[in-house]
């Protein structure tokens, strides 16, 4: 018989991989987010109980998903009562968290008779209603085997990294490469508009040349037509950057472009940009916009 399953978190990540789920064939048992009226409304459309608190989460469920924004929101659920009676629950978190938070929560997990598993995404909100996430997971071998058949129903590719933390060590990296992707093609654009170039035909030379890369195939006619409806917000990408920053100064390495990157989201957040798109940094670099 199918696990029961919970959800923890349920923006628009979270929402779309329960409804996903559901489809599927998977039995959604709860659902609980801090904006109770999302998780209300999604209860009503999937026909479950909206918990009232975490523990209601890990009672009605078998298998836990956490999609929450930070560090310190992870330790808030799992300091909250998520591990309330948690015996033989399994808990997959999905948030971008530091690789120490993941290390911390296997502990937390395996302390009160519970597993746990990283399963660090790499797509956006279309993949997660798709069920074609790219998922890195990490943890003990036995929680990936468990996990393994909700997570193939989520994903089109799922490979499994290693131990906790070392899933979100690449998740970091793919993040920070991609940050930095972006940032040089806004940076790219806008110096082809301020010289007068037909952005369109500057986007398919790019195309075809070393300046390919799959930001400008998600990103690139966005910042040309300022379409910044948020997918991944600059918020998100400072948050990442912001991980990979300090993954490479435990290690001793000076990354002087992830930093300029950062730097640039920083902005945005400051400029009350941070909620648009990533790919609204080319804001900050189109002659005659914000920047």
């Amino acid at each position: 018989m199918p696990e029961n399953i919970g959800f923890v978190g349920v923006g628009r990540m979270g929402a779309n991989m329960a409804r996903r789920l559901k489809e599927c064939g998977w039995p959604i048992a709860a659902v609980f987010d801090v904006n109770t009226g999302a998780a209300q409304s999604l209860a009503q459309e999937l026909g479950c109980p909206a918990a009232s608190d975490l523990k209601a989460v890990t009672a009605l469920s078998d298998v836990i998903f956490t999609i929450v924004t930070d560090d310190q929101a992870m330790k808030t659920i799992y300091c909250g009562g998520l591990l309330s009676r948690a015996k033989g629950r399994l808990f997959v978190n999905c948030a971008t968290v530091t690789p120490a938070i993941h290390v911390w929560v296997e502990q937390k997990c395996e302390a009160k008779g519970a597993q746990s598993l990283e399963a660090c995404m790499a797509s956006s909100i279309p993949q997660a209603r798709e069920g074609s996430l790219y998922l890195m997971c990490g943890g003990k071998p036995e929680a990936f085997e468990r996990a393994k058949p909700i997570l193939e129903k989520l994903s089109v590719s799922l490979r499994y990294i290693g131990p906790a933390g070392k899933a979100a060590e690449v998740k970091a990296l793919v993040n920070m490469v991609m940050n930095c992707n972006t940032a040089a093609l806004a940076e790219g654009l806008g110096l082809g508009a301020a010289l007068g170039l037909d952005l369109t035909m500057l986007r398919e030379v790019f195309a075809q040349t070393g300046a390919n890369s799959s930001v400008l195939q998600t990103d690139g006619e966005d910042m040309q037509n300022r379409e910044h409806a948020c997918f991944f917000s600059a918020a998100h990408a400072a948050k990442d950057s912001g991980i990979a920053l300090k993954l490479a100064k435990v290690q001793g390495l000076n990354l002087l472009l992830a930093a300029a990157a950062k730097k640039q989201y920083d902005r945005m957040i400051k400029e009350g940009l941070g909620e648009l798109d990533k790919s609204g940094i080319a804001e900050l670099t189109f002659k005659g916009r914000k920047g």
